[in-house]
């Protein structure tokens, strides 16, 4: 929950004179701007920089202006439906740009989906990829929890049962700019993603997006993700509570986290994976002990000692991938062949990458994106 991140209130106060330094009460009902594809920022109101990005505070009628634009791009983010989806579909869907940087033209898209039954009285999630490079669209919402997966034909849709939106109405985003649909029209900004700005880009598309749905403002409202999402999630959570603190009031309605093996650095991953590979039953009693006695995650500093090396190697995991260690033989590769779930050719197989990438790419005039291309990335 919100109260066990680590280090949040240390966030807070050492962020404060860094970020917060000018920030009045009010000012992070931020007005709207829209990216339209292929286009420069269209600029609704006058905003004032603060930090990393810049917030239209200063003109009430300028907020009343915006709040009708907002209105005006709900309608527009409205998905009918989505290529090859099933009938009766019994959910509403958006999908469209948030501008978080003007000068840049940097923006940020979402996928919404919302509950079929009572959606009024759900929670609001945010689900964050990791990678970092992981798009929350291709994966998150096409291949995990999201209400649909992609057919084998790469053009039709099937339901998913075990959705998030059965219980909940999740935002699938992708972020930072620069992956899945997200860009910015700034070449040099994609050099300058850190988890820094990651998180005060994902606060601001927060805000912007909850005026253009109003609905949620008072809404129960988690993040969560998985593997570097271990940094985006804890990231965000406290630049919201750092908002909330300095301006004496609930911006983002934060109840909690949710993290799913999270990515927080090298040392905790690597002890992480040899206790769970352990605990598993995957990896012997002796080869964990020896690998205990002669490795020292608590001090890697980025490099295993010669030692630490000689113990590893007395592991070997076969085709267990380490994704998922109860995964089934892939039975539909394209080759004909039959693949282990931990094999170098499988890992693409199983995901079915490119049958996801290939729906999304048919679906690309309908979510007005600008990218020309998609492209796989690592696996998280």
């Amino acid at each position: 929950m919100v109260g066990g991140i680590q280090d949040t209130g240390t966030r807070v106060a050492d962020s404060r004179d860094r970020r917060g330094r000018g920030l009045q009460s009010g000012q992070d009902e931020a007005g709207e701007d829209r990216n339209e594809a292929g286009g420069d920022a269209e600029t609704k109101t006058e905003g004032r920089a603060t930090g990393c990005w810049r917030l239209a505070v200063d003109d009430e009628e300028a907020r009343e202006s915006s709040v009708s634009d907002q209105s005006s791009l709900k309608a527009a983010d409205k998905i009918t439906a989505l290529p090859g989806q099933p009938q009766d579909v019994d959910f509403d869907q958006y999908g469209g740009y948030v501008t978080v940087d003007e000068e840049n033209g940097r923006a940020l898209f979402y996928y919404l989906v919302e509950s079929p039954t009572d959606a009024a009285e759900k929670p609001l999630v945010l689900w964050l990829n990791g990678g970092p490079g992981c798009s929350s669209l291709g994966y998150g919402a096409m291949q995990e929890l999201g209400p649909f997966r992609v057919s084998e034909d790469n053009k039709t849709l099937t339901r998913n049962m075990n959705a998030w939106n059965n219980v909940a109405n999740v935002i699938f985003l992708e972020s930072p700019a620069g992956v899945g649909f997200s860009y910015s029209n700034t070449s040099s900004d994609y050099d300058l993603s850190g988890d820094e700005r990651t998180a005060d880009d994902a606060y601001v598309f927060l805000v912007k997006w909850l005026e253009r749905f109003p609905e949620y403002k008072d809404r129960a409202f988690y993040i969560s993700g998985e593997s570097f999402a271990g940094h985006y999630v804890p990231e965000l959570a406290a630049t919201i509570l750092l908002h909330n603190t300095y301006n004496n009031r609930t911006i983002v309605n934060l109840q909690g986290i949710l993290v799913g093996n999270p990515y927080l650095d090298a040392n905790r991953n690597s002890k992480g994976g040899i206790n769970f590979l352990w605990t598993h039953a995957v990896m012997s009693d002796e080869v964990y002990m020896n690998v205990t006695k002669n490795c020292d995650f608590d001090n890697l500093s980025g490099t295993l000692s010669e030692t630490c090396r000689g113990a590893l190697d007395g592991f070997y995991p076969g085709y267990i991938s380490g994704f998922n260690i109860y995964a089934p033989v892939c039975l539909h590769a394209p080759n004909g062949g039959y693949y282990p779930s931990g094999s170098v050719h499988d890992l693409l197989l199983c995901y079915s990458l490119w049958t996801v990438a290939l729906f999304i790419k048919r679906g690309e005039r309908l979510f007005r994106s600008t990218l020309a291309a998609w492209s796989k990335t690592t696996i998280d």
